[in-house]
């Protein structure tokens, strides 16, 4: 059903939907391989000398003791991790790292130059950017990215003649570039409480939570993309469609995410509108539960947090985008001590780092109470993987044991950052000094992704992110 009679602008190119539709991962059937990993994190411990058996992009067996490489086997040195999640991600975003950092302001002036940029996308240079912007989450061990996609429709709110050509260059993107994608598409109709959307958002809205779902039930998912849902914030959806689009995500079990209390001011427009909180409105329209993830959680009450962790809603924190909007310090102790669980995500792209967003929490943590070690090293890697790929809608995902998809990052121990600690401290290393360029393997599905810190598939990253955003700006 048309959504606007306005003229229906032009789909993508064939380039663009013949990446979309190509095998999972862009390269075929998963790899059968045999790594030697020097050390291995095994989820509680460093393990040195372990060799692992890949099939059909699952790990067939894991064998420790293994003092030097196998005949054949493809060596990574370093510590190998479960491969990382970002759990959030707006990939348009990157095009404005370094662009915003002019000046003073608040997270309201900043949101009026990411409209600038998200108006001048296109499926073309949504595609390419978006595909810059992953090879970067590889190269720093992401293998998994879950967007938090919003940007839907043409300039003016026309939907494109493929009403998700927007969504489906991300997906082909995510593919090129070698990472798994949980696409998260987003129900965002309103400009705010009561609000029409204005001129910024009608590229986001489907104008009702019904359309909204109507055109998200076109997406099909895969081993490389799963397609889940979101609600960008409360006041982009109203409390009155909250139940539509959380039903939607319940029939498909998919994963449900959703802007949580990130600003104070959200917290007093709902209370104005609703006489409530943004968290007890959505539990009181059925959205939360383990399926969910609130982003940020920010600027919670006491009962918000009991709700969120006896629900087991997760929480995912963006410290690196929280500090950089001086959105404040969540209360992510108290979340995981209530029941839910926390995950990590980059968010705006201030630095794609994950290492940097772990350990940022725990240093958050340690600023706020003059009190060090909240989080082992353990416990920040489980939220930069496990916990993360979880919220993605991948549980079997973010450990290195039979079964689990074959997504591993090695971090070197031999870099400027992290020299010097034995192998045993190796963990702690990485959590608290090493950066995404000391990440030197990425391998997906069994695949070798980025080798000795190169991607394989984009020669030149750098390069491929500079004329992306160019192109935004010419």
């Amino acid at each position: 059903m048309p959504l606007t009679t306005e003229p229906t602008p032009a789909d993508p190119p064939t380039g663009t939907e013949a990446a979309a539709s190509a095998p999972a991962g862009a390269g075929g059937d998963p790899a059968s391989v045999t790594y030697w990993l020097s050390h291995a994190w095994l989820g509680n411990h460093v393990e040195p000398g372990v060799t692992l058996d890949v099939a059909g992009g699952r790990i067939a067996g894991v064998r420790t003791g293994v003092g030097t490489p196998p005949p054949g086997a493809t060596v990574l040195r370093g510590l190998t991790l479960p491969g990382l999640a970002n759990t959030h991600s707006h990939a348009f975003h990157r095009a404005l790292r370094g662009g915003v950092q002019v000046g003073s302001g608040t997270f309201w002036t900043w949101r009026e130059l990411m409209y600038r940029t998200a108006s001048r996308l296109t499926p073309d240079t949504y595609y390419d950017l978006a595909r810059a912007t992953y090879a970067e989450m590889a190269l720093a061990g992401i293998t998994s990215v879950g967007e938090f996609h919003y940007l839907h429709h043409a300039p003016g709110g026309t939907p494109y003649a493929n009403p998700n050509a927007m969504g489906e260059a991300l997906v082909a993107a995510a593919a090129e570039a070698g990472i798994r994608i949980t696409l998260l598409d987003t129900a965002y109709l309103a400009a705010g409480f009561g609000e029409k959307p204005g001129h910024h958002q009608l590229r986001f809205s489907d104008t009702t939570a019904d359309a909204w779902a109507e055109r998200a039930s076109l997406l099909k998912g895969d081993d490389h993309a799963l397609i889940g849902a979101a609600i960008h914030s409360v006041r982009a959806v109203p409390a009155g469609q909250l139940a539509t689009v959380a039903q939607w995500a319940a029939e498909r079990d998919a994963p449900l995410h959703v802007h949580l209390s990130e600003q104070i001011a959200e917290n007093e427009a709902c209370l104005a509108a609703h006489g409530r909180t943004p968290t007890r409105l959505l539990a009181d329209h059925g959205v939360l539960g383990p399926r969910t993830t609130g982003i940020h959680n920010t600027h919670l009450t006491a009962e918000d947090i009991e709700l969120l962790g006896s629900s087991v809603t997760g929480t995912c924190m963006c410290p690196t985008t929280e500090r950089d909007l001086a959105d404040g310090i969540g209360p992510a102790v108290a979340l995981q001590r209530a029941g839910s669980p926390l995950s990590l995500g980059s968010d705006s792209h201030a630095v794609i780092d994950l290492f940097e967003e772990a350990r940022a929490m725990e240093l958050n943590e340690r600023l706020r109470t003059h009190i060090r070690g909240h989080w082992t090293a353990a416990a920040l890697l489980r939220a930069a993987s496990a916990d993360g790929h979880a919220a993605l809608g991948r549980p079997d995902a973010g450990v290195i044991e039979p079964g689990a998809p074959a997504d591993l990052a090695t971090v070197a121990l031999d870099s400027v950052r992290t020299a010097g600690p034995v192998p045993r401290l190796a963990a702690e290393a990485v959590v608290f000094a090493a950066s995404a360029a000391d990440v030197r393997h990425t391998v997906v599905a069994g695949r070798h992704i980025v080798r000795d810190g190169h991607h394989t598939r984009i020669p030149d990253v750098s390069t491929a992110l500079a004329s992306a955003i160019a192109a935004l700006h010419g």
